[in-house]
C-alpha cells in the first residue's frame, strides 16, 4: 500500500481540490466518449466536443500549473505530497497552452475531430457480392475477418476494396485536422504534431523514438523479406496480394482452431485466466460491449470514466451511473480503508459470434483490454492523475500490460488448459502444432505492420502543407506500406482508427515499444518462476512493480526494475529467429503438462477477481454479476443471449 498523504493540511486540501475537479471533468468527457463511440441513445457529438474542451481546458489552465509550482516551493512537504505534486506538475505541463491562439485552435480541433468521428462511425461501409453486385454492410473488423476466411478470391478482393474506401472517405475532413494539429504543435514550440505527442507521452522526442524504431526495422527487414519469399514459394505469388495474404496465413489455422474458442465462453475463459494469475480488479465496475453492430466504433478499446485512486480523507466514493438512463450502477458510499476509489471501466470488441474466427478474436480482445483494465484498476496513488491514460502516461507503459496478457493465448501452456470446445474437448496437439507451423515463420509480418503506422504518421506530419491533398494521403500510405511491409497491406493504413482520433493519434509506436517489453518480461518470468500461466506470483509482481506506481514512474525504469535489464529488442528478435522445430518442442512440453494439470479454476467455477461485471449490447443490459448470481451467473445469462441472438436452431451450439 502507498504511504499516507501526511504533511501540511493545507497542501493536502489543495491536492484534494485539484483531484476532485479533475475527476469531474474526466468523467464527464469519458461518459460522452463511450456514449458516442457505442452510438447509444441520446449520444451527442456536440456534448462530446464540449466536455472534451472542458477537460482539455482544465488540463491546459496555466493557473493550475502555477499553483502547483508554488506548492512545490514549500520546504515542509511530506515525501508523498511532493510525489503527488510532481505528477500534477508533469501532467499540467503536457497541456498548458498560454497562447490564446493555441487554446482557440485546440477547441476548433476538438469540434473537427468529433465531426470526423461521427462521419466515420456512420459511414456506409461494406462490400459488393462478386456475382450479384449486391452491397452488404460490414464493419472494418468484419471486412478484415472476411479476408481471412472467405473461400473466393473475388470476395476477399471486394472486402479489401471496402476497407480501402475508408481512406478517400475520411481524407477530406482529415486534411484540415492534420494542418491544425501541426499548427498547434508549432505554436507550442515543437517540430510537428508527432514530436509534440511523443514528447508529452514518453518524455523523449521524435528523434530518439525513431532511433529505437530504425534499429528494430533494420534487424527485422531481412526476416520479413525471407518470410515473403517463403510464402510466395509455399502458396504462390498471388498469396502476397493484400486481399489474399491474411487468408494465406490464417485461413486453414482459423478453421482448425475455431471450435476451441466458442465466442459465448470467452468472458468466462478470460475471468478464469486472470483469476489463475492472481489478478484482482480491487472493487472495479466493468461494462463490456462485445458484439458488433452498425454505428459502433470500429476498434476494440478500454477506458476509465472513473479512475482508481486513494482519497487522502477516507472520503466519499461517488456513484457510478449509466450515462443514458442515469440508472445506478454503483451507489455512493464511504470507504473505511483510506478512501479507496475503485475504477469504473468500459471496454468493447466488435465480434460477430456466428462468423468463423470470432471467438478467438473476442478472447484475445478480452485478454488485451482486460489487461488495460487490470493495470489501471490497480494504480494505487493519492490522485486520479496517476491512473489516467493520457500524457504523461507512457503509451508503451499502458500497452505493455495488455499485450503481455493477450500473448498468453498463443502459449501451449495456456491452450492446453483454456482452449476447450463446446463439447469439453481440449484443443488437440495436432491443431496447436499446425497453428505454430502456420504462424511462427510469419510473425515478423505483425512487427512490420505495427512499424508501418508510426512511420506513416511521421511522414504525414512532415509532409509540407501545400502537398496535403486527398491523393497525396493515399499515395503516402501506399508508399509506406510498400516500404515497410514489402507490399500493400491487408489493413490499409488509412483504415487504422488510431490515426484519426486525437487521443490515439501518434500513439501506435507505443505498441512497438510495448512488444519489446512483453518479450523481455516473459523471458524474465520464465527464467524466474519457470512458468507464467496459472501462476499467481506473476499477478503479484505485475501489480506491485508495473501497476501500482501508475505514471509516477517512467516506463523504461519500470521495465529495468522488473526484469533487471534495460529495454531492448533482443528478446523479440530472438523469438522471431527461433527455428520452428525448437519452438514446437518447447510448446509441446508445456502443452502436455497443461493438459495433465488442467486450469487452476475449472469451467463453471465461481471466481472472485474483485469486480462487478456488466455485459451490454448498446443500451441493452444483457447480464450483471451483482444481480444475476455472481460472475458465473452473468456469464451463463450472456451465453444464453448469444445463443438466442446468433445461433437459434443451429445444431453446432449443442453443449
Amino acid at each position: 500500500m502507498v504511504q499516507q498523504l501526511d504533511g501540511p493540511t493545507e497542501v493536502t486540501n489543495f491536492i484534494s481540490d485539484l483531484n476532485n475537479k479533475y475527476e469531474k471533468v474526466h468523467k464527464a468527457f469519458e461518459d460522452n466518449f463511450w456514449a458516442t463511440k457505442m452510438n447509444l441513445q441520446g449520444c451527442s457529438s456536440e456534448a462530446l466536443a464540449r466536455t472534451k474542451t472542458d477537460y482539455d481546458s482544465f488540463l491546459a489552465d496555466p493557473v493550475n500549473l502555477k499553483a502547483v509550482k508554488e506548492q512545490l516551493q514549500r520546504g515542509d512537504l511530506s515525501e508523498e505530497q511532493r510525489k503527488v505534486l510532481g505528477v500534477l506538475e508533469r501532467t499540467f505541463g503536457c497541456y498548458i497552452t498560454e497562447d490564446p491562439a493555441a487554446a482557440a485552435l485546440k477547441a476548433r480541433l476538438n469540434e473537427a475531430e468529433a465531426a470526423l468521428a461521427e462521419a466515420r462511425n456512420t459511414m456506409q461501409l461494406g462490400y459488393s457480392d462478386p456475382e450479384s453486385g449486391a452491397f452488404t454492410t460490414a464493419s472494418s473488423v468484419q471486412l478484415r475477418n472476411l479476408m481471412r476466411v472467405a473461400e473466393g478470391e473475388a470476395t476477399r478482393s471486394s472486402a479489401y476494396e471496402g476497407l480501402r474506401s475508408i481512406g478517400p472517405f475520411v481524407s477530406e475532413k482529415f486534411l484540415g485536422i492534420i494542418k491544425d494539429r501541426n499548427k498547434l504543435a508549432r505554436l507550442l514550440g515543437f517540430e510537428d504534431f508527432y514530436d509534440y505527442k511523443v514528447t508529452a507521452a514518453e518524455g523523449f522526442g521524435k528523434t530518439r523514438l525513431f532511433e529505437i524504431l530504425d534499429d528494430l526495422e533494420a534487424k527485422t527487414r531481412p526476416i520479413m523479406e525471407a518470410a515473403r519469399q517463403r510464402l510466395a514459394k509455399e502458396k504462390g505469388p498471388a498469396a502476397l496480394k493484400p486481399h489474399n495474404i491474411s487468408q494465406a496465413l490464417a485461413g486453414d489455422t482459423t478453421k482448425a482452431t475455431d471450435p476451441y474458442f466458442p465466442f459465448e465462453d470467452a468472458v468466462d475463459v478470460w475471468g478464469r485466466t486472470f483469476a489463475g494469475l492472481g489478478i484482482s480488479y480491487k472493487g472495479s465496475v466493468m461494462t463490456l460491449d462485445l458484439c458488433d453492430r452498425r454505428g459502433k466504433y470500429s476498434n476494440g478499446f478500454c477506458h476509465w470514466p472513473q479512475p482508481a485512486w486513494r482519497k487522502a480523507d477516507g472520503g466519499w466514493v461517488p456513484a457510478h451511473a449509466n450515462f443514458t438512463s442515469l440508472a445506478s450502477v454503483q451507489p455512493a458510499w464511504r470507504k473505511a480503508d483510506g478512501g479507496w476509489v475503485p475504477a469504473h471501466a468500459n471496454f468493447t470488441s466488435l465480434a460477430s459470434p456466428d462468423q468463423l474466427g470470432s471467438g478467438k478474436t473476442a478472447l484475445e480482445t478480452l485478454l488485451h483490454e482486460g489487461g488495460h483494465a487490470a493495470h489501471f484498476a490497480n494504480v494505487d496513488q493519492h490522485s486520479p492523475f496517476f491512473s489516467q491514460e493520457r500524457a504523461p502516461t507512457s503509451v508503451a507503459y499502458a500497452e505493455n500490460q495488455s499485450m503481455f496478457l493477450d500473448s498468453l493465448a498463443g502459449d501451449g501452456a495456456w491452450l492446453g488448459r483454456y482452449a476447450v470446445s463446446r463439447q469439453g474437448e481440449v484443443m488437440p496437439w495436432s491443431v496447436v502444432q499446425q497453428m505454430v507451423e502456420d504462424t511462427h515463420p510469419y510473425e515478423v509480418f505483425q512487427v512490420r505492420a505495427m512499424l508501418a503506422v508510426p512511420y506513416f504518421e511521421k511522414a504525414l506530419y512532415e509532409l509540407p502543407e501545400d502537398q496535403l491533398t486527398v491523393e497525396a494521403l493515399q499515395a503516402l500510405a501506399d508508399q509506406i506500406e510498400a516500404k515497410v511491409q514489402g507490399g500493400l497491406s491487408p489493413r490499409p493504413l488509412l483504415s487504422v482508427p488510431h490515426i484519426l482520433a486525437d487521443e490515439s493519434s501518434c500513439y501506435y509506436h507505443g505498441y512497438v515499444l510495448a512488444e519489446m517489453s512483453v518479450h523481455q518480461t516473459r523471458d524474465h518470468f520464465i527464467e524466474k518462476y519457470g512458468h507464467i500461466v496459472d501462476n499467481p506470483q506473476v499477478g503479484k509482481d505485475l501489480t506491485s512493480v508495473y501497476w501500482q506506481p501508475g505514471n509516477g514512474s517512467m516506463f523504461l525504469d519500470l521495465v529495468q526494475q522488473l526484469t533487471g535489464k534495460p529495454l531492448l529488442a533482443d528478446a523479440w528478435v530472438a523469438k522471431l529467429q527461433l527455428p520452428t522445430q525448437q519452438l514446437l518442442a518447447k510448446q509441446q512440453q508445456d502443452y502436455e503438462a497443461a493438459v495433465k494439470a488442467g486450469p487452476k479454476f475449472k469451467t463453471g467455477s465461481e471466481i472472485d477477481i474483485g469486480m462487478r461485471v456488466r455485459l451490454v449490447h448498446g443500451d441493452e443490459v444483457i447480464s450483471d454479476s451483482e444481480t444475476d448470481g455472481g460472475f458465473q451467473g452473468a456469464c451463463a445469462k450472456f451465453k444464453a443471449w448469444v445463443r438466442q441472438q446468433y445461433f437459434a436452431g443451429k445444431d453446432d451450439m449443442a453443449a
